[in-house]
Protein backbone atom coordinates (compact mmCIF):
# COMPACT_ATOMS: atom_id res chain seq x y z
CA UNK A 1 0.00 0.00 0.00
CA UNK A 2 1.12 3.82 -0.89
CA UNK A 3 0.86 6.14 1.96
CA UNK A 4 2.07 9.31 0.30
CA UNK A 5 -1.21 10.78 0.26
CA UNK A 6 -1.49 10.88 3.82
CA UNK A 7 1.88 11.68 5.04
CA UNK A 8 1.73 14.40 2.48
CA UNK A 9 -1.54 15.66 3.83
CA UNK A 10 -0.30 15.46 7.45
CA UNK A 11 3.12 17.42 6.71
CA UNK A 12 0.70 20.05 4.71
CA UNK A 13 -1.46 20.38 7.57
CA UNK A 14 1.53 20.63 10.12
CA UNK A 15 3.17 23.24 7.91
CA UNK A 16 -0.24 25.63 7.83
CA UNK A 17 -1.10 25.15 11.88
CA UNK A 18 2.70 26.42 12.11
CA UNK A 19 2.14 29.37 9.99
CA UNK A 20 -0.90 29.81 12.14
CA UNK A 21 0.91 29.78 15.54
CA UNK A 22 0.87 33.07 17.51
CA UNK A 23 4.46 34.96 17.50
CA UNK A 24 3.50 37.34 20.76
CA UNK A 25 2.73 34.80 22.30
CA UNK A 26 5.88 32.46 22.19
CA UNK A 27 7.60 35.77 22.66
CA UNK A 28 5.30 36.18 25.88
CA UNK A 29 5.98 32.97 27.29
CA UNK A 30 10.21 32.66 26.58
CA UNK A 31 9.50 35.92 28.65
CA UNK A 32 7.75 34.90 31.30
CA UNK A 33 10.11 31.74 31.58
CA UNK A 34 12.92 33.90 31.70
CA UNK A 35 11.76 36.23 34.58
CA UNK A 36 11.59 33.34 36.52
CA UNK A 37 15.06 32.31 35.70
CA UNK A 38 16.13 35.63 36.36
CA UNK A 39 14.24 35.83 39.80
CA UNK A 40 15.19 32.10 40.78
CA UNK A 41 12.38 31.00 40.92
CA UNK A 42 11.34 27.10 40.54
CA UNK A 43 9.63 26.55 36.99
CA UNK A 44 6.99 23.32 37.91
CA UNK A 45 5.63 21.78 34.82
CA UNK A 46 3.14 19.00 34.65
CA UNK A 47 0.96 17.15 32.18
CA UNK A 48 -0.64 13.86 31.82
CA UNK A 49 -0.16 11.36 28.72
CA UNK A 50 1.64 12.61 26.05
CA UNK A 51 2.01 15.87 27.62
CA UNK A 52 3.78 14.45 30.24
CA UNK A 53 6.48 13.18 28.27
CA UNK A 54 6.67 16.75 27.01
CA UNK A 55 7.02 18.28 30.27
CA UNK A 56 9.53 16.17 31.59
CA UNK A 57 11.66 16.74 27.91
CA UNK A 58 10.94 20.40 28.62
CA UNK A 59 12.47 19.77 31.78
CA UNK A 60 15.60 18.29 31.00
CA UNK A 61 15.91 20.62 27.89
CA UNK A 62 16.19 23.88 30.13
CA UNK A 63 17.58 21.82 33.20
CA UNK A 64 20.71 20.54 31.37
CA UNK A 65 20.52 21.88 27.69
CA UNK A 66 20.69 24.78 28.06
CA UNK A 67 21.71 25.74 32.38
CA UNK A 68 24.87 23.23 31.07
CA UNK A 69 26.09 26.76 29.23
CA UNK A 70 24.57 28.90 32.19
CA UNK A 71 26.85 30.22 35.41
CA UNK A 72 22.88 30.20 36.72
CA UNK A 73 20.82 27.00 36.26
CA UNK A 74 16.94 26.89 35.26
CA UNK A 75 15.26 24.95 37.92
CA UNK A 76 12.26 22.97 36.28
CA UNK A 77 10.63 20.66 38.99
CA UNK A 78 8.07 18.41 36.64
CA UNK A 79 5.36 16.80 38.83
CA UNK A 80 4.63 14.12 36.64
CA UNK A 81 8.00 12.34 36.74
CA UNK A 82 7.79 11.11 41.17
CA UNK A 83 5.45 8.08 40.09
CA UNK A 84 5.65 6.62 43.14
CA UNK A 85 4.15 10.29 44.81
CA UNK A 86 1.19 10.11 41.73
CA UNK A 87 0.21 7.07 42.39
CA UNK A 88 -0.25 7.37 46.17
CA UNK A 89 -1.93 10.63 45.82
CA UNK A 90 -3.85 8.78 43.01
CA UNK A 91 -4.78 6.10 45.51
CA UNK A 92 -5.78 7.73 48.54
CA UNK A 93 -6.73 11.20 47.44
CA UNK A 94 -7.46 11.12 43.73
CA UNK A 95 -5.83 11.81 40.36
CA UNK A 96 -7.80 15.23 39.64
CA UNK A 97 -4.85 16.23 42.91
CA UNK A 98 -1.93 13.99 41.50
CA UNK A 99 -0.58 18.32 41.20
CA UNK A 100 -2.30 20.05 43.21
CA UNK A 101 -1.37 17.87 46.32
CA UNK A 102 2.68 18.19 44.78
CA UNK A 103 2.47 22.49 45.05
CA UNK A 104 0.37 22.70 48.60
CA UNK A 105 2.92 24.49 50.72
CA UNK A 106 5.90 24.84 48.36
CA UNK A 107 4.83 27.93 46.47
CA UNK A 108 6.65 30.98 46.29
CA UNK A 109 6.24 34.21 44.54
CA UNK A 110 9.17 33.66 42.48
CA UNK A 111 8.01 30.81 40.99
CA UNK A 112 6.32 29.72 37.59
CA UNK A 113 3.81 27.40 37.02
CA UNK A 114 3.47 25.57 33.74
CA UNK A 115 0.41 23.42 32.63
CA UNK A 116 0.41 21.43 29.32
CA UNK A 117 -2.64 20.03 28.21
CA UNK A 118 -4.18 18.97 24.74
CA UNK A 119 -7.87 19.69 25.31
CA UNK A 120 -7.24 21.89 28.04
CA UNK A 121 -9.55 20.50 29.96
CA UNK A 122 -7.78 17.88 31.88
CA UNK A 123 -8.84 18.38 35.73
CA UNK A 124 -5.94 17.82 37.51
CA UNK A 125 -3.72 20.33 35.54
CA UNK A 126 -6.92 23.04 35.46
CA UNK A 127 -6.31 22.48 39.45
CA UNK A 128 -2.61 22.92 39.81
CA UNK A 129 -2.92 26.57 37.70
CA UNK A 130 -5.71 27.40 39.79
CA UNK A 131 -4.08 26.53 43.14
CA UNK A 132 -1.11 28.65 41.86
CA UNK A 133 -3.41 31.36 40.94
CA UNK A 134 -5.11 31.38 44.00
CA UNK A 135 -1.49 31.41 45.32
CA UNK A 136 -0.55 34.98 43.58
CA UNK A 137 1.32 32.46 40.94
CA UNK A 138 2.52 33.49 36.95
CA UNK A 139 0.93 30.20 35.02
CA UNK A 140 1.55 29.90 31.62
CA UNK A 141 -0.79 27.34 29.80
CA UNK A 142 0.13 25.08 26.54
CA UNK A 143 -2.97 23.92 24.84
CA UNK A 144 -4.45 22.99 21.66
CA UNK A 145 -7.94 22.36 20.33
CA UNK A 146 -10.06 25.48 21.90
CA UNK A 147 -7.72 25.60 24.78
CA UNK A 148 -10.12 24.98 26.96
CA UNK A 149 -10.22 25.83 30.80
CA UNK A 150 -6.58 26.09 30.60
CA UNK A 151 -6.06 28.51 28.05
CA UNK A 152 -9.14 30.68 29.50
CA UNK A 153 -7.48 31.06 33.30
CA UNK A 154 -3.43 31.00 32.81
CA UNK A 155 -1.72 34.53 32.69
CA UNK A 156 0.43 33.61 29.22
CA UNK A 157 -1.49 30.71 27.08
CA UNK A 158 0.25 28.69 24.00
CA UNK A 159 -2.02 27.93 21.83
CA UNK A 160 -1.86 25.22 18.87
CA UNK A 161 -5.20 25.92 16.76
CA UNK A 162 -6.25 22.75 15.74
CA UNK A 163 -8.94 19.68 17.03
CA UNK A 164 -5.99 17.05 16.33
CA UNK A 165 -3.84 15.67 18.96
CA UNK A 166 -0.78 14.55 16.94
CA UNK A 167 -0.53 17.78 15.82
CA UNK A 168 -1.38 19.68 19.06
CA UNK A 169 1.67 17.24 20.65
CA UNK A 170 3.91 17.88 18.16
CA UNK A 171 3.96 21.59 18.09
CA UNK A 172 4.19 21.22 21.99
CA UNK A 173 7.59 19.86 21.06
CA UNK A 174 8.30 22.75 18.52
CA UNK A 175 7.73 25.53 21.21
CA UNK A 176 10.07 23.78 23.57
CA UNK A 177 13.15 23.32 21.13
CA UNK A 178 12.08 26.85 19.55
CA UNK A 179 12.03 28.48 22.91
CA UNK A 180 15.73 26.49 23.56
CA UNK A 181 16.92 27.69 20.20
CA UNK A 182 15.93 31.64 20.33
CA UNK A 183 17.61 31.85 24.25
CA UNK A 184 20.70 29.64 22.73
CA UNK A 185 21.22 32.59 20.08
CA UNK A 186 19.95 35.89 22.07
CA UNK A 187 22.37 34.56 25.15
CA UNK A 188 25.28 33.65 22.45
CA UNK A 189 25.41 30.11 24.00
CA UNK A 190 26.64 27.31 21.67
CA UNK A 191 26.99 30.19 19.01
CA UNK A 192 29.84 28.05 17.35
CA UNK A 193 27.94 25.15 17.25
CA UNK A 194 24.33 26.34 16.24
CA UNK A 195 23.21 26.19 12.34
CA UNK A 196 23.24 29.61 10.44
Amino acid sequence: MDYSKNIKDYIEKEIEVLNMLDINAINLAISEIVAAFEREGNIYILGNGGSASTASHIANDFNKGISEYTEKKFRFICLNDNVPTIMAVANDIGYDEIFRFQLRGKLNKKDLVIGISGSGNSKNVVNAIEYARQEGIRTLGITGYDGGKVKQIVDVSLHVPIKNMQITEDIHMVFNHMMMTVLYQVWELLADKLPE
